[in-house]
């Protein structure tokens, strides 16, 4: 029967990673948790490896094209294509969603009392709670939400005011700098004390006022004196010879003012030549200062030249050191592999700390574990066997699955295809009296006994191998917390 074809999340659904971990009002489970953002699982997906995604992140992975799965890397379990994240292939989960969309919730905001469900706090709280803190859109300053009103009515600097005499907007930054060009602000008039008057028209007042007084227009080179705004403008108010009193006081105070300002400039004449002098000093002492620099860039650039041949050296020493020790990891690996490799066809696997590895398996951090790669001969088929400490396909759960793995070998291309020898596969009994023995011949039309064009065929095998009731309590299969798999492949024809 043709199976329907998986559709990528929608868009409604794709913009809000995963719910932050603090809202759960109960135990954190890792099954609960995206494996990208790693944040509680909203609307999951899961694809084609098992692994669980939010639709956002899922969507945002693939978005650049098809991406390895980071969790299968991380657990070491990485398979092609099915550890291959792409669009299509994955599937909501609906009863993941379910079960979490109906864990306990409560509010991450300071003291905001609300609880409920995921589902109802996605619904009715996230983004609504009055608690939340958030960014003045103005003055970027972090408040709550509640208390947003207020804050851009009395307490943002970059608040809006309208001006209460000319009613022009402006910042609340910039009300001194306002008040100071305003052309309907209050002025008080020094001459007559007059209050109110609009700053528009201020100078039509005092050019009126009898009582201001405004400087001498000399001001600007040293006189201090005074006059009333009314002997500039309003000379036909007077008699001649008033006027021509007015004019000789003015002309002897002038003279005073210029007496006064020729021996200000001797003073000042006086004081440049003594600036000169200090100049001509500080001028040496300069040109001193400028080759003593030079002297030091020149040391400097040397210096500098010396330090960077030094590191490029000590960087190539580095990559070379970095060279050697991934080679000697490299044979180390090597060394281990061959230690554990058998050429008889025959495979021991023992497997230690299995309380520990099969909780991992449980919990889905490394549900599958491969075994060191075995042969048939020194120059015959390479093989490796994978096991589910916790079950697979319709073993998950309830039995223990074990598989054999057909891989490329260096010497392929002299062996006889499809592979076709009799494999058996037991769970030792450490106190030798009842092995769990299985036993196959492989079907040569499938694709896990073809020769490999990958590093491995796809495992073939026994996901009901054992029941995970007969390891669990006392059993004569488990000692000192180790458990002992054999293979063995048969060689007649070979």
């Amino acid at each position: 029967m043709a199976t329907q074809e998986p559709s990528p999340p929608s868009s409604m659904e794709s913009n809000k990673p995963g719910f932050p971990k603090k809202i759960l009002g109960n135990k954190l489970e890792d099954k609960h948790l995206c494996n990208c953002c790693h944040n509680i699982l909203r609307r999951p997906f899961q694809a084609q490896c098992g692994h669980r995604f939010c639709s956002y992140c899922f969507n945002r992975t693939v978005s650049n094209g098809p991406q390895r799965c980071n969790a299968c890397i991380k657990e070491d379990i990485f398979e092609e294509p099915t550890s291959v994240l792409k669009q299509g292939c994955a599937f909501p989960d609906n009863a993941v969603r379910r079960e979490v969309e109906s864990l306990s919730a409560v509010c991450i905001n300071e003291d905001c009392t609300w609880e409920g469900t995921i589902k109802e706090y996605e619904l009715n709280h996230e983004g609504k709670c009055e608690f939340m803190i958030i960014p003045c859109l103005s003055c970027k300053e972090r408040i709550r939400f509640n208390e947003q009103e207020r804050h851009n009515e009395r307490e943002c600097p970059e608040r809006t005011l309208n001006c209460k005499y000319c009613k022009e907007p402006f910042h609340f930054k910039n009300i001194k700098a306002h008040d100071e060009i305003c052309p309907k602000y209050p002025m008080i008039c020094e001459g007559c004390a007059k209050k109110k008057i609009p700053r528009e028209k201020y100078v039509d007042h005092i050019k009126l006022c009898t009582k201001f007084r405004t400087p001498c227009r000399f001001h600007v080179v040293g006189c201090d004196m005074s006059v009333s705004s009314l002997n500039i403008h309003h000379f036909s108010g007077f008699d001649v010879e008033t006027a021509y009193l007015s004019l000789e006081l003015q002309l002897h105070s002038e003279k005073t003012k210029v007496a006064e300002l020729g021996r200000r400039c001797m003073d000042l004449e006086v004081k440049a030549g003594t600036f000169e002098n200090v100049v001509c000093v500080l001028n040496r002492e300069v040109e001193r200062f400028a080759t003593t620099m030079e002297a030091s860039n020149r040391q400097h650039k040397l210096d500098q030249d010396k330090i960077e041949a030094l590191s490029n050296k000590v960087r190539q020493l580095e990559r070379t050191v970095g060279l050697k020790d991934l080679t000697v990891v490299e044979m180390e690996g090597r060394l281990r592999e061959m230690s554990a490799t058998t050429f008889d066809g025959v495979f021991i696997w023992r497997i230690s700390d299995f309380a520990k590895k099969r909780q991992d398996a449980i919990a889905g951090r490394a549900p599958a574990m491969f075994s060191p790669a075995f042969y048939t001969s020194k120059y015959g088929y390479k093989m490796c066997l994978r096991i589910y400490l916790n079950g697979d396909g319709t073993g998950r759960g309830s039995h223990l699955s074990l598989f054999f793995v057909v891989m490329r070998g260096l010497n392929d291309a002299l062996l006889k295809w499809p592979f076709n020898q009799k494999v058996t596969l037991m769970l030792l009994d450490q106190s030798n009296r009842e092995h769990i023995i299985d036993a196959f011949r492989p079907d040569v039309t499938s694709s896990s006994f073809q020769r490999p064009v990958s590093e491995m065929n796809i495992a073939s095998g026994c996901p009901l191998f054992c029941p995970l009731s007969k390891l669990d309590g006392k059993n004569s299969y488990i000692r000192d917390d180790t458990i002992f798999i054999k293979a063995i492949v048969d060689l007649t024809g070979l």
